[in-house]
């Protein structure tokens, strides 16, 4: 027996009761560190950062796992890395006394700039591992731009749409689908209109971690309108143990400022961002000019290290000018005195609880509160005939065709319109969303959701007395399996079922699998298979509803109508696609090519007829009384009444290319081939509206002799509007020390469309319709951004867009922005840093 003196006993006796108590009040972060397709990674260096400072470090067994434990208490994150792999940082977590927590974490090699996307099933996920079509931006793309409009246009399948200049309507068409047919989601949430709409031009960068685009329908995780594809954007959260203070102003052409303010950190069981900023403009065309405040905020509260409680808020104010009303400002010359407001409020309060390592809660409410008011205060342009038209124009198309004339820009007084005018939109959601997702081992995953939600719509025109309301609430019901098998199978099974307050209960299946015939690696080794199968549907937007031509029939007579041509209530629209590609790597994972194939079918598609038709769809009233309901139609702008009467198919390919050149430079490009026709068309074969004999088919111009004119919708046969068969992009990015520079170039080939003035010529003829074929303008677009770190916390930056000043990009009609540049600085302060 070894003999200690007395004071070495008391210094082991104390040394081991500190152990103890240190030991019994430790807390313990454990997992296991893999590649992107879950294969573990032994001797993978982890550590465990607390308060900035790594305060305990390891490295991974030959199963990838690990365990790190420290006497320390708050918020800590695992910065993880190994031979090959680039180095990673997790999101930062709560621990406490005593907490046992789980913290896996995905390398990527060196070279690759995959990632962890939601998208496609609705929980983490490597890149990798995904069947679907998903792409994420991150922030360093838009860094120096002030909204995510340019930023979509370098995304494989997206074909972005901005009527005018900064402030413009800005829509976005996946894959051939429409507009509305995309949901739009913010920390989980949907914040698209009721039915789909969404204007991304008010979605500024401010507040925004990353931006992620599902293509392919989804409707299984989100429910109507993800029936093209899903966008997703997420709020930052404070990653800084003291508060950071980030400002920002910029000044540049065409009175355009800037200023934006942000502070971010966390402390113990809290996290939190705060963002705001201020942009103007005054544009380039008159009386168009814009302004947006955006302010964010996102606030994480730990109960424990299991259970995590997070709200955050988006609102956007913004004003545009309206040049040309609802029409483009080249058909007139002539600047409308009107403007829109819209005010943007969403929220996302979150709990999520982890009752073991696999398998965990999630609980959402959403809240969406849109308001839009459009205004004009007089008849702007010259009086002729009792209603205003704008100056002589010349209307060339992209196909060479030309068109000259007055245009009507105005309703007048002796047709009924009312000045000052003013039209008021509200678009409500309250969504709550319920989530059960459980792991058995790596071959089994299951996810089980419901979701509940509460729309109100509501337009309103005081002028006219005129107010309509509605309200749906629709029930979501969801499940999902998914897994994996030798690291090389990857598969997902999904199914939903939704009784929707409009149209009823539909049901929509999805699956898709991956199969990797080689595994990544050296030379030219990583072969990736891909198959997805999905149905979607959309619901009619607030404007389709309150517009529906069969409940204008019903309430005006004209039953026989209806029956006569099969026009049918307002419903869902219908989406089904087939995908498949490859996914090649080559040069040690520097290089990846993708390669696409989808096949899709829009059916019932709603399609809208003018209001021009009212003689012809109710032939028993009288003249005075088919004028009287004409009239007020348009003066309530409702130019149009909608049906479900239209069915395309859009099929197509897509390839993409990246390249990792050395640490600094990263190079993408991609290119979309989109061949959509089509098939049914209510201007096609129902009443034309361009006669009042009854007869069917589409309008002509006398100018254009026999060739047939969509006015409001695409013919048989032919494209849908504003869908270009060609679109592509390229981009290089470089990270240095102290430069940061980014170029994007976007490209989009001729497209279908209408000028939509059938009936608005001088003499109420269609004397300025052009035929429909290619009649936008093809474009491209390059811009170039940097940055150069001028201090540790000063950096001065730069953004030029439209390099060869191009102002043919929005369709035919829409001047778009010219040459702009905008030139600022940074500022960072960290305060209380220690």
């Amino acid at each position: 027996m070894t003999y200690f003196p007395r004071p070495v006993r008391r210094l082991l006796c104390i040394f081991g009761l500190t152990a103890a108590t240190t030991a019994s009040h430790a807390v313990t972060v454990h997992g296991t560190v893999t590649d992107p397709l879950g294969a573990p990674i032994a001797h993978a260096v982890v550590a465990l950062v607390h308060d900035g400072k790594v305060i305990v470090s390891g490295q991974t067994g030959f199963d990838g796992s690990y365990t790190l434990s420290s006497a320390d208490s708050g918020r800590f994150y695992v910065l993880a890395s190994g031979h090959s792999f680039r180095q990673l940082q997790t999101q930062s977590f709560y621990g406490g006394t005593l907490d046992d927590v789980a913290q896996n974490v995905v390398l990527e090699p060196e070279w690759v700039r995959q990632s962890v996307v939601v998208t496609a099933t609705g929980e983490p996920e490597p890149q990798a591992q995904t069947s679907g079509s998903v792409t994420g931006i991150g922030a360093t793309q838009y860094e120096n731009r002030m909204t995510i409009v340019d930023t979509l246009r370098q995304i494989p399948g997206l074909d972005v749409v901005q009527t005018g200049e900064l402030g413009g309507e800005t829509s976005l068409f996946i894959r051939g689908g429409s507009s509305t047919a995309n949901r739009v989601v913010m920390d989980g949430v949907p914040i698209e209109d009721i039915g789909g709409r969404f204007d991304f031009t008010n979605l500024a960068t401010t507040g925004l971690e990353s931006v992620e685009a599902y293509r392919g329908p989804n409707s299984v995780l989100y429910g109507s309108d993800a029936a093209a594809g899903v966008v997703a954007v997420t709020t930052p959260r404070g990653s800084t143990p003291f508060p950071s203070l980030l400002y920002e102003g910029s000044a540049g052409s065409f009175g355009t400022y800037r200023n934006q303010v942000q502070l971010a950190g966390m402390k113990r069981k809290l996290d939190y961002y705060g963002g705001f900023s201020s942009l103007e403009t005054r544009n380039s065309i008159p009386m168009d000019a814009y302004h947006d405040d955006t302010g964010v905020a996102n606030v994480g509260w730990s109960w424990s290290a299991k259970t995590e409680m997070r709200v955050t808020a988006r609102n956007s104010d913004s004003a545009t000018g309206l040049p040309a009303g609802n029409s483009g400002y080249s058909f007139y010359g002539i600047a409308n005195d009107g403007k829109q407001l819209d005010q943007d409020t969403y929220g996302t309060g979150t709990i999520t609880h982890a009752f073991r390592d696999n398998l965990h809660a999630t609980a959402r409410y959403g809240l969406v509160r849109k308001r839009e008011e459009s205004e004009q205060w007089y008849p702007a342009g010259n009086l002729i005939a009792g209603n205003y038209y704008g100056d002589f124009e010349t209307v060339t198309g992209a196909n060479g065709d030309t068109v000259r004339g007055l245009a009507l820009l105005n309703y007048g007084s002796s047709s009924g319109a009312v000045y000052p005018y003013q039209l008021a939109l509200a678009s409500n959601r309250d969504d709550l969303y319920a989530e059960m997702n459980y792991v058995h081992g790596p071959h089994l995953a299951v996810v089980g959701g419901a979701r509940y939600e509460n729309e109100r719509g509501v337009e309103k025109e005081p002028v006219y007395a005129y107010r309509e309301g509605l309200e749906r609430e629709n029930y979501d019901y969801q499940a999902q399996v998914g897994g994996e098998f030798k690291n090389r199978l990857f598969y997902t099974a999904a199914g939903n079922v939704e009784k929707n307050g409009l149209f009823g209960t539909v049901g929509t299946p999805h699956a898709g699998g991956s199969y990797y015939l080689v595994r990544p690696g050296k030379g030219a080794r990583g072969t990736k298979l891909d198959f997805n199968f999905a149905r979607g549907y959309q619901e009619p937007t607030l404007d389709q509803q309150f517009g529906s031509l069969y409940t204008f029939l019903t309430k005006n007579g004209g039953q026989a109508t209806a029956a006569q041509y099969g026009i049918t209530p307002i419903g869902a629209e219908q989406a089904r696609t087939y995908d498949g590609g490859v996914e090649q790597s080559l040069f040690s994972e520097k290089v990846t090519l993708r390669a696409t194939y989808f096949h899709n079918e829009f059916g019932n598609q709603i399609e809208a007829v003018p209001a021009s038709l009212v003689p012809v769809l109710l032939p028993n009233l009288t003249a005075a009384q088919q004028q009287s309901l004409q009239a007020f139609l348009n003066n309530n702008y409702a130019y149009e009444l909608d049906l479900n009467s239209m069915s395309y198919r859009a099929q197509g390919a897509e390839g993409e290319v990246e390249y990792g050149l050395g640490k600094s430079v990263f190079l993408r490009g991609g290119y979309t081939y989109l061949d959509a026709v089509v098939q049914r068309s209510f201007a096609s074969d129902g009443p034309s509206a361009c006669s009042s004999t009854g007869t069917t088919g589409p309008c002509t111009n006398p100018g254009f002799p026999g060739i047939p004119i969509g006015n409001y919708a695409p013919l048989i046969g032919a494209r849908p509007f504003r869908r270009p068969p060609h679109t592509a992009f390229a981009s290089a990015i470089y990270t240095g020390r102290k430069w940061t520079g980014v170029v994007d170039a976007a490209y989009a080939s001729r497209s279908d469309d209408s000028t939509y003035l059938g009936g608005d010529d001088v003499n109420g003829g269609n004397t300025l319709l052009l035929p429909n074929r290619d009649l936008d303008y093809a474009y491209a677009k390059i811009d170039v951004g940097a940055s150069y770190e001028w201090k540790p916390w000063a950096t001065v930056y730069s953004q030029l867009n439209n390099l060869s000043s191009n102002q043919h990009i929005g369709p035919i009609g829409y001047p778009s922005l010219p040459f702009t540049f905008e030139t600022g600085m940074r500022f960072t302060l960290s305060l209380g840093k220690r």
